[in-house]
């Protein structure tokens, strides 16, 4: 076999190595060159012919690398084993390829390959061009790897060897195509790249953004320092607030103590302030989420997860329809014109007039007996059904609308000491199960003195009272007052903190009960403004709106504010003479009442009692209030409201209406004597519209959805602590040491309102503890001791 062909099988036996791996690529490449530089003294026509079979093998070269390329090109798509073979492969070629280039590029070769093809030959290949090429392709490459894995050898200059046949070969193409082919390898091809790739990833982000999240240390937790004896004592006495208040010691004194235990902190953080330059003010809010911090950091650590109290029922019905529900529960219905009996129902009527909410108003059913005492005009209804049509025809001819809302009865029974209605039975029975989700007491201590059933707090997920009667002052007019006074206030504190999460008190009249703020949260019937801006708009024409002088209007007893009014009228009779008040009302002390005034023979005109939006009061400029003992008199609104001058007590109960021009309080006696001719002498003036805002129900319910925390409530509809169709409540690591207090206080009412004897002693109506029959017949009722599917017992 001759050279030409023991070199074509070379060729072709290195060719097919190529497939398997890059080492055999190379392999082939240097086999051709020493072929080349073995065969320098052959044949013009033999070179020729190999030249040819180069070209040939070049191009399948050429394909070979292609796919080689192809196949080593990482893509995130395939899966990761794949791509770390292959990377692992890249790693291992790149070493190859530095050897390749360190040993063909050596100054030996060159000179070997000079003395074998030597002048006496004609024919000689020129490597200047195969080594500039290799030489630039390692100066590029020495750029680009930032690794420092690829190191070649430079060239010697002057080192070269001709293979020209009168120019004819210049560029040799194969040598060209494979420096191109080269390149492109090892640019798509290196570990930088590959690697860099991999590293901007989006999958590594996460991941590296995940670790760091983990590693990284609460930034927190190095600010919180460690507790103290003070600091324990602190937290003991503030927790302890509900049972020191039940002894009788003030909440201010309980503050005054914590403050003073926690004195040194509070200079600590007076001095980081100053550092920072903030204005050295530290308040009480933030000592106490600073102790607060202190105790959940110290508790944390230990891993201790508070799951609630001894006595606090969890489970909490969850909204099956995806809508809220809200249950007002009042003390008084229609057609008893008290406070309590039109106020909630207006409540009702605004809260679901949004429409983000289903609203139930729960109001007591009275049996025939009971209503004959109550109701005026000797009304009386035969069946709820009847009561409710009465209730409603009321309210949207004072509304304008038709109000969404369910209205249902609950058994109660009429007091004739207290006036007042007691429920009989668990209240918290007639809302059903499903509907429990929000709940609001209108007088809350009242429904509760004698409550005998589930706790409020633990059916519903919200529960807000709102107080509208001082009972303090009543209860002191009466006889041993002081004593009764004394026993109702603790009472009151208990059954409050009790079963309230909120408590709303209309004016700092009220008695200052726990978990209390003071908001007004009573607006004016919307007839009553249309009153006024009729007025406003006689007086712009011209025409005289007001025609009589003074009225007062109220209920006929005298806590009502008929003592205060015959006091003043009789010591300044002579002050005021010629002034003639006209006197509307009616009840248990009217006789007492009118032969008092006749007695100092005052100049008062008793009538009979009237709607106060009757046509019959519009034409009075004057409204007389001298009542100290009403929490936010709604007369007086009405009133305001209407365009009229209202003559009241400097007193926190009309701390509401002083911002109105029209509101003329007094001080003393004398000042009210100033007081009356000053509303005499001149004439009212027209509301603004911002005020007729403030008086209306829509911004007494905006008012009440902000300082009831409603607003809160309603908007969590995401409960993260729902488990199937129940809500479990787990509070933070923190425990709370007052709803353990309330847990407790609770329990013990109920044990103590079980006892029959025990309610009588404290003047409860007997009986009330269950419905009787009557109730049973009335509102269709099983008896108590048999379970009821309606509410579910």
């Amino acid at each position: 076999m001759d050279k030409g062909s023991q070199t074509t099988a070379a060729v072709a036996a290195a060719t097919t190595t190529t497939s398997t791996s890059n080492s055999s690529a190379f392999s082939f490449i240097s086999k051709g060159w020493r072929e080349v530089r073995d065969s320098a003294d052959a044949d013009l026509q033999l070179m020729k012919d190999r030249a040819n079979t180069f070209k040939n093998l070049a191009a399948s070269f050429d394909r070979e690398i292609e796919n080689l390329i192809q196949s080593a090109t990482p893509t995130f798509s395939v899966p990761a084993i794949r791509q770390s073979s292959e990377i692992d492969f890249m790693k291992k070629l790149q070493p190859k390829i530095s050897e390749f280039r360190r040993v063909y590029s050596a100054p030996e070769i060159s000179r070997r390959v000079m003395e074998k093809w030597g002048p006496r030959a004609k024919l000689g290949i020129d490597l200047s061009r195969i080594r500039s090429a290799i030489v630039a392709e390692v100066d590029e490459t020495e750029e680009e790897d930032m690794y420092g894995i690829v190191e070649f050898n430079k060239f010697k200059k002057g080192r070269r060897a001709r293979f020209t046949e009168e120019g004819q070969f210049g560029d040799w193409e194969p040598i060209r195509a494979l420096k191109t082919r080269l390149r492109e390898f090892e640019k798509k091809n290196a570990s930088v790249e590959i690697f860099g790739g991999f590293k901007n990833s989006e999958f590594v982000e996460k991941v590296k953004s995940s670790l760091k999240a983990i590693i990284k240390e609460p930034q927190e937790s190095k600010d919180v320092p460690p507790l103290d004896v003070p600091a324990l004592l602190a937290y003991l006495v503030r927790q302890s607030g509900p049972f020191l208040d039940q002894l009788g010691v003030r909440r201010d004194l309980c503050d005054k103590i914590v403050e003073s235990l926690c004195s040194k902190r509070k200079n600590q953080l007076v001095l980081r302030s100053l550092a920072e330059g903030e204005p050295p003010t530290v308040d009480s809010d933030k000592i106490n989420d600073e102790l607060d911090l202190r105790i959940a950091s110290v508790l944390q650590s230990t891993g201790h997860c508070y799951e609630g109290g001894f006595w606090t029922d969890f489970v909490k019905h969850d909204v099956s329809d995806g809508k809220r529900h809200v249950a007002i529960v009042t003390t008084a219905s229609l057609p008893w014109m008290t406070g309590t009996a039109v106020n909630p129902l207006f409540r009702a009527a605004y809260l679901a007039k949004s429409a983000k909410q289903k609203v139930t108003l729960l109001v007591p059913w009275l049996c025939r007996s009971d209503q004959e005492l109550v109701y005026p005009n000797n009304l009386t209804f035969s069946s709820p059904e009847e009561q409710e049509n009465y209730i409603r025809n009321w309210l949207e001819e004072r509304t304008g609308f038709k109000a969404d809302f369910k209205i249902s009865f609950y058994p109660g029974k009429f007091s004739k000491e207290r006036r007042s209605i007691i429920p009989a039975g668990d209240t918290s029975q007639f809302i059903p199960s499903k509907d429990a989700d929000i709940c609001i007491l209108e007088e809350p201590e009242h429904l509760n003195w004698y409550h005998h059933g589930k706790r409020w707090t633990d059916k519903f997920n919200h529960v807000v009272g709102i107080v509208h009667t001082n009972y303090l002052e009543y209860i002191k007019r009466e006889k041993n007052g002081a004593l009764q006074a004394f026993l109702v206030k603790h009472i009151n504190n208990w059954v409050t903190r009790a079963y309230c999460h909120k408590v709303l008190r209309l004016s700092a009249a009220t008695q200052d009960l726990p978990k209390s703020v003071i908001c007004n949260v009573h607006g004016v019937n919307p007839k009553f403004l249309k009153i006024g801006e009729k007025v406003a708009e006689e007086r712009e024409l011209g025409q005289q709106a007001f025609s009589k002088e003074a009225y007062f209007l109220g209920k006929m007893v005298w806590a009502k504010g008929y003592k205060e009014l015959i006091d003043l009228l009789a010591k300044h009779k002579n002050d005021l003479d010629g002034f003639k008040l006209d006197v509307y009302g009616n009840g248990e002390d009217a006789h007492e009442v009118q032969s008092t005034a006749k007695r100092l023979n005052l100049n008062l005109n008793f009538l009979k009692g009237r709607d106060h939006a009757d046509d019959s009061l519009h034409g009075y400029k004057i409204f007389i209030n001298p009542s100290v003992s009403d929490v936010l008199c709604t007369a007086t609104a009405e009133a305001l409201a209407m365009g009229k001058f209202v003559v009241c007590a400097d007193h926190p109960s009309n701390e509401f209406f002083r911002s109105f021009p029209n509101c003329l309080t007094y001080k003393s006696s004398e000042d009210f004597v100033a007081k009356v001719k000053e509303a005499l002498a001149n004439e009212p003036q027209p509301l603004t519209p911002e005020q007729i805002y403030n008086l209306s129900w829509e911004a007494a319910t905006q008012r009440f959805v902000e300082y009831s925390e409603l607003d809160r409530v309603l908007n969590n509809r995401h409960n993260p602590a729902k488990v199937g169709s129940k809500i479990i409540a787990k509070s933070s690591s923190l425990p709370n040491l007052s709803e353990i207090v309330d847990g407790g206080l609770a329990f013990a009412h109920y044990c103590l309102t079980g006892n029959e004897l025990l309610r009588l002693c404290t003047g409860a109506i007997p009986g009330t503890r269950d419905y009787d029959k009557q109730h049973c017949k009335d509102l269709h009722l099983l008896p108590p001791q048999v379970e009821n599917p309606i509410y579910g017992w």
